[in-house]
């Protein structure tokens, strides 16, 4: 398999020459320990996915660090938390000493509460999803292909090499829900867990009513959260919370869902094939969908020092995407059609957001000025960093 740069490298490497240890979050198969194991040759290498390793780890987190052949990369430090404490100890030996510990962890939350408390101040933290259009290298300017993409997804496996998109995702699901779901909290029912994530997925893109999912699946609303909870914690979703700081108390209040891997969405949804997503009645939802993990994506890659928000207020006046980056705003609306008019720009007009860039991400394959203030740009265009 030919390895794909990923764009975050250098943040990486330079982390590492100025901090003991580094830590790299984000879901299961989304190349972590591929990308440091690349980075960084020379470091001895773990896994805690393998139980014997853990079972050592945990019976004597101590001595287990210990007898560590150092400089190492550890994968999947949330199974073993004992260790961290230790790490520490290590780390305050000799702090000269920097890209001692290479970390990566799959549970974000609880990853992070361990380090926040253990390593604060030795550590630098990063956060990796699947491929960005960046790193594909895409030269895809078509709706037809921008489509093909989505179903394929953007998990390494799947796209990059000739595999079964059907077979992969449905292998990632059961190992998901087997590996993960099991060890970090003990859902007993797993087939009306996968039902609840199914449930999710019919409401990508959409503002999340848990109360009516929890009913429609016949959990309570209590489970329900937590399992929310546990599908962000180890980012098979990604929560889009809205803007509502000094506007107004009209504003709408509840979050909005998306997948991290669209890929994966379409096998939870059930679809064949990438045409009977773009003529099918989530199209537009699909497309939104890879647009905001895309803007994410690009955030992680970039360390850009900005938020994530929508905004939406109880008039129906909404942006799809709020950046907000402290001192200004970039206002993004997405819109899955090539057909592009003035009309597109109407979005600006009622949000509270005064001297600020916004723009119309869409199908189309051309830029175009739709007013003074608006901007539209192909999807395959659409980069935080320049916007």
């Amino acid at each position: 398999m030919k390895y794909i740069k990923r764009t975050i490298e250098p943040q990486i490497k330079k982390a590492a020459k100025q901090f003991p240890a580094i830590v790299v979050t984000g879901p299961r198969q989304a190349g972590k320990s591929t990308l440091l194991k690349k980075l960084f040759p020379n470091h001895a290498h773990i896994t805690f996915d393998d139980p014997s390793l853990r079972l050592s780890a945990k019976r004597d987190p101590g001595l287990f660090v210990d007898n560590l052949s150092l400089p190492v990369i550890l994968d999947e430090i949330q199974y073993v938390p004992e260790l961290l404490p230790y790490i520490k100890i290590v780390i305050d030996r000799d702090r000269s000493k920097n890209g001692l510990f290479l970390l990566t962890g799959s549970q974000i939350f609880p990853l992070m509460a361990g380090i926040s408390e253990s390593l604060a101040g030795r550590i630098a933290i990063f956060e990796l999803l699947g491929f960005s259009w960046e790193e594909l290298a895409s030269t895809h300017k078509t709706a037809k292909e921008c489509y093909a993409r989505i179903f394929r997804g953007f998990y390494p496996v799947p796209a990059s090499q000739r595999v079964d998109t059907q077979t992969y995702y449905a292998s990632y699901i059961s190992t998901y829900l087997e590996r993960d779901i099991r060890q970090i909290q003990s859902v007993h029912d797993i087939s009306t867990f996968q039902s609840f994530l199914q449930l999710l997925a019919a409401r990508a893109g959409q503002l999340l009513n848990l109360v009516e999912v929890s009913k429609e699946c016949g959990v309570s609303a209590q489970t329900a959260r937590r399992w929310l909870s546990l599908l962000e914690t180890t980012r098979i979703v990604y929560i889009l919370r809205p803007y509502f700081r000094n506007i107004t108390k009209r504003v709408v209040k509840t979050p909005k869902l998306y997948f991290t891997d669209t890929g994966l969405l379409a096998y939870l949804l059930k679809y064949p094939s990438a045409d009977t997503i773009m003529a099918g009645p989530q199209s537009g939802a699909f497309f939104e969908n890879m647009i905001i993990i895309e803007a994410l994506k690009q955030k992680f890659n970039h360390g850009l020092q900005c938020e994530l928000y929508y905004y939406q207020d109880s008039n129906h006046n909404e942006t799809d995407l709020l950046l907000d980056y402290g001192q200004r705003f970039v206002l993004v609306e997405i819109k899955s059609t090539k057909n592009i008019t003035a009309k597109l720009a109407g979005f600006v007009k009622h949000v509270p957001f005064k001297d600020r860039p916004a723009y119309v991400v869409s199908l189309s394959e051309h830029e175009l000025a739709l007013t003074p203030e608006v901007k539209a740009i192909p999807w395959q265009k659409f980069n935080l960093a320049k916007l």
